[in-house]
């Protein structure tokens, strides 16, 4: 990812909710590991997916948090090759929430700079396999050169239908939410849908629902992610720390998923009239 920030007047992220993006691309999966892949949800997946672990991943082996932050950035590599092969259509990463700036300013630097790092390196290869960028959260508290880079990244792939690939930066639901709601006041069509719309304004990367939450590292919570896509998600929490989180982890989630039966309120079909 990127460059080396200003954030005199921020702290740093934890990893349990960072997803450093890797520096260079990976090598393409043998014909054996793609024939592993399988589409066990169906096409047009939204996952969700909350990387936890990075810090506590590095300290369990006396490394430092920054290895962490690399090797997780190893393991985000790895599922964006994996989910358009699984019938992923749109893939949001979380990236770096707005709580997180109370972090030491060392780790946030060290994450933005991932970030920027990535966005230079893979930005074509993103154009040649269909992938599109998009950036949700806040942008004014990141600095000038991480802007740009957002920008010309999200322009560039903007034709991309293989894999929406979202990644939330300086990120906060209830915000997000709370500024749609500001500007709502404007909108002749009151609707939930109405409201959704003034919502994927606000995040710039657009606003879908979320089919599949994957939360690793053991924890149990949202973290103030996505509250309103995820209304009716269905939820998978691994205890497996983010940069040992695999594709065939990934596939297992689908799995999981594909055998859940999905009611929103209404009654299961097996029961219905």
């Amino acid at each position: 990812m990127e460059f080396s920030p200003s954030v005199e007047n921020k702290g740093a992220l934890p990893t349990s909710q960072v997803v450093p993006m890797p520096a260079s691309r990976p090598p393409a999966p043998s014909p054996a590991q793609s024939a592993e892949l399988t589409r066990p949800a169906g096409p047009g997946l939204h996952v969700a997916i909350i990387s936890d672990g990075n810090g506590r991943w590095a300290t369990s082996r006396g490394l430092p948090r920054s290895a962490g932050h690399r090797t997780g950035a190893e393991a985000a590599r790895r599922i964006i090759e994996a989910a358009p092969r699984l019938g992923v259509h749109t893939l949001t990463l979380f990236a770096l929430s707005s709580a997180n700036w109370k972090r030491p300013a060392a780790e946030v630097s060290g994450i933005l700079r991932l970030l920027h790092e990535y966005l230079l390196a893979e930005t074509a290869h993103c154009v040649e396999e269909g992938v599109r960028l998009s950036i949700i959260g806040r942008r004014d508290r990141v600095p000038a050169t991480l802007r740009q880079a957002i920008a010309d990244s999200e322009a560039a792939t903007a034709r991309g239908t293989r894999l929406h690939l979202r990644l939330a930066i300086d990120y906060s639901a209830r915000e997000a939410i709370f500024h749609a709601a500001c500007r709502f006041y404007k909108v002749t069509e009151l609707s939930p849908e109405s409201f959704g719309r003034v919502l994927a304004e606000v995040y710039r990367g657009g606003s879908t629902e979320v089919d599949l939450l994957i939360r690793t590292g053991g924890e149990q919570r949202l973290s103030d992610f996505l509250l309103w896509e995820c209304a009716f998600a269905e939820f998978v929490f691994v205890r497996k720390a983010w940069p040992d989180f695999t594709a065939a982890d990934l596939e297992a989630a689908l799995q999981e998923f594909a055998l859940r039966e999905r009611t929103r309120g209404a009654l299961p079909g097996a029961l219905a009239g």
